[in-house]
């Protein structure tokens, strides 16, 4: 008899419960409303409420009944703020551009193509990870502040323009300075050639610079004898290309170093071709 009792006391547990749930549910009785203007109105008020989730279902919802009427312009931009807050930004950034189709002159079109790119920059990832979205971030930005020179948020569109930059530049770093570290020094100082390229106006343009330098010398040390002269002339070239960029570091010193240890190597390996050349 107990057991029983348990057992239907489990059971009254499993189908009650659930129902308390469905009736506390504050959507419930507003989705099982034929009043679509009360239905509008509840959705605006989950909206205000930041109550987001609830908002979008009912907005969602209410797109084919407002669709192609005056209020359908405002409902539609609230539905894709409501993906943006919950912070779904593919859908946000899909909604904002579907918002700029279909309403092209609105009033709002200038922040929701703002907040297209933005939600990229949102979806920016760590580091360590790729950097799609980072790049779509900087090129949907460059083309807002083209389409929209005199907007107040051009200066924000630059700063986000020169975050993503500076994330990119200290991602390529990363992996330039893991190929030196593995002692990959042929790649480490091409790609650290490329990172200056592509960042001519970096503050640490210099380090970059002496990377390229320290990497050929690496390199020239471990290679065969008949490619030592070469690549040993190779770093007393980078060295004079970096004191004609940055005749003031304070790296200064550092690549000069290098440059004496490869010339100096330059003498010893002429020396013996001269030595070579005599014998014979």
């Amino acid at each position: 008899m107990h057991s029983f009792m348990r057992i239907f006391r489990y059971l009254l547990a499993f189908l009650v419960v659930p129902a308390l749930l469905l009736s506390c549910n504050p959507l419930t009785k507003v989705q099982k409303s034929k009043d679509y203007e009360y239905k509008l109105a509840k959705a605006d008020e989950f909206y205000n409420k930041k109550k987001f989730r609830y908002a979008q279902q009912l907005y969602e919802e209410l797109f084919p009944v407002y669709k192609g009427t005056q209020k359908f312009e405002d409902l539609y931009y609230k539905y894709a703020y409501c993906f943006y807050n919950m912070e779904m930004y593919l859908d946000a950034e899909s909604l904002f551009k579907g918002y700029l189709e279909v309403f092209p002159t609105s009033a709002r079109a200038e922040e929701v193509d703002y907040m297209r790119a933005f939600c990229f920059y949102k979806m920016s990832p760590r580091l360590e990870l790729e950097q799609v979205h980072t790049m779509k971030a900087m090129g949907m930005m460059q083309t807002f502040i083209n389409t929209h020179p005199t907007s107040p948020r051009v200066k924000e569109a630059t700063d986000i323009i020169d975050a993503s930059r500076a994330k990119m530049e200290a991602k390529e770093y990363r992996a330039a300075k893991l190929f030196y570290d593995l002692g990959h020094f042929r790649a480490a100082a091409v790609s650290f050639e490329n990172l200056l390229n592509s960042y001519p106006e970096s503050a640490t343009g210099d380090e970059y610079k002496l990377m390229v330098v320290k990497a050929y010398y690496r390199f020239a040390k471990m290679s065969i004898s008949e490619k030592q002269l070469e690549r040993f002339e190779r770093v007393v070239t980078e060295y004079h290309d970096f004191v004609d960029r940055y005749p003031d570091s304070k790296l200064l010193k550092s690549a000069e170093e290098y440059s004496k240890l490869s010339q100096n190597q330059i003498k010893e390996i002429q020396n013996e071709q001269n030595s070579s050349s005599v014998k014979r």
